[in-house]
């Protein structure tokens, strides 16, 4: 298992979720990670990864930061030499406010999360892969970037810009050797969408979570990472400026009764 061998990934939003389920993927299939998150779990998950054999150094950091965001990939270049994948994962869902009791301060907080945050991660991991002639730029968008009625609506604008903002940089690239994609979550059982799970639980209808998609069921983060350990792989060179769905087919369809045609 070294689809990986010996590349320096970092990947933000390490501590819980999908991030922490890429990280462990990576580092079994021979990436040396920078693994980034604002809590104390990212700690747990790089020793997680180091009692494993892996490679794995933790930094508490905010991906929104300009500062952070520089001092995690120079941390890579210091520890590893080079930088050859970047997942831009970290995220908040900015919950479900109606639109009238929303703030400026409210998408403000949202849109420096999950979409400055990656235009950070892309802007200064460009330079070091550029040189290199080589590198997987990856973010996490959502279904809600690409349809209506998945989230919130700062939480849809942020993750809409982020599907922009992948197509835009893939032709800013142009000749780099540099790709970058972003993969779109549909309802993955993380921290973020336990609120979802827990009322199911209460109202006792945990069977029918996940009904709109044709596998009737969610997703775990394993499976988004093995997405983006595909885009990270020289197996993906050929893919490039994409928004890849793995939502189960949720967005293979406009709206249906779920009886078979």
């Amino acid at each position: 298992m070294t689809r990986l061998a010996g590349k320096s990934v970092i990947i933000t939003g390490a501590g819980s979720g999908i991030g922490r389920a890429a990280t462990l993927l990576f580092a079994k299939e021979g990436a040396r990670l920078i693994a980034v998150d604002r809590t104390e779990a990212v700690k747990e998950v790089a020793a997680e990864v180091k009692k494993a054999g892996g490679t794995a150094e933790a930094l508490t950091a905010d991906a929104g930061s300009e500062k952070d965001v520089i001092a995690f990939i120079d941390r890579a270049l210091k520890d590893y030499g080079r930088l050859d994948a970047i997942w831009a994962n970290a995220g908040v869902s900015g919950g479900l406010v109606p639109l009238a009791d929303q703030t400026v301060e409210h998408w403000q907080e949202v849109l420096r999360v999950n979409l400055i945050g990656p235009f950070l991660a892309i802007k200064h991991s460009i330079p070091h892969m550029t040189r290199q002639g080589s590198g997987s730029i990856i973010c996490t968008a959502s279904v809600a970037g690409l349809k209506a009625g998945a989230s919130g609506h700062p939480y849809g604008a942020s993750k809409a810009g982020v599907i922009s903002l992948v197509q835009t940089t893939a032709y800013s690239l142009s000749g780099t050797g540099v790709r970058i994609n972003a993969v779109c979550p549909g309802l993955i059982e993380t921290g973020m969408t336990k609120p979802v799970f827990d009322r199911a639980k209460e109202r006792g209808t945990s069977d029918k979570i996940g009904q709109l998609n044709p596998l009737k069921r969610p997703g775990q983060p394993h499976e988004l990472a093995a997405m983006g350990l595909f885009l990270a792989s020289d197996e993906a060179s050929y893919v490039n400026g994409q928004a890849i769905p793995v939502d189960g087919g949720l967005t293979a369809s406009m709206p249906y009764t779920g009886k078979p045609i």
